[in-house]
């Protein structure tokens, strides 16, 4: 059967591709849902792709993700720099998670140099653009094995 991976994408990624591409870059969430399905396809995976504003939903798809998932894909976005709840819901569930930011958060303003999530996380990969969640699912398809 194959390994399942949730991918969740938080506040302001449904403005990919029009938000600061010059940050972000041109490539839309819908871009980043194909590169990791087709991602996932290659390394027998199966995704559970979704993005949400509000950090409590966030939190209630983690909890869920016990009994749906065996590992997590986080772009906590914004919320790296301010949730506490993503990072304790991360540890309440156990399950392997990789941390993804499109951008390189430690050249950027000094507020996002600390992510609360990253302690949380198994691994953090930033400032490969969306090639960062088709390497966080390689990853996760090796601790997976």
């Amino acid at each position: 059967m194959a390994k399942r991976v949730l991918v969740l994408n938080g506040p302001n990624l449904n403005l990919l591709g029009t938000r600061e591409p010059g940050i972000y870059g041109a490539h839309t969430l819908k871009d980043v849902e194909t590169l990791c399905k087709q991602t996932a396809t290659e390394l027998g995976l199966t995704i559970d792709f979704r993005q949400s504003n509000h950090e409590g939903e966030l939190v209630t798809w983690i909890q869920d993700a016990r009994k749906t998932a065996d590992a997590i894909v986080i772009n906590p976005a914004a919320y790296s720099h301010t949730s506490i709840a993503i990072p304790d819901a991360i540890k309440a569930v156990g399950l392997p998670v990789a941390e993804v930011h499109l951008s390189n958060i430690h050249q950027r303003e000094a507020f996002r140099h600390h992510s609360y999530v990253s302690a949380a996380a198994l691994g953090v990969i930033c400032g490969f653009g969306v090639t960062g969640y088709r390497l966080a699912l390689i990853a996760l398809a090796e601790k997976l094995k």
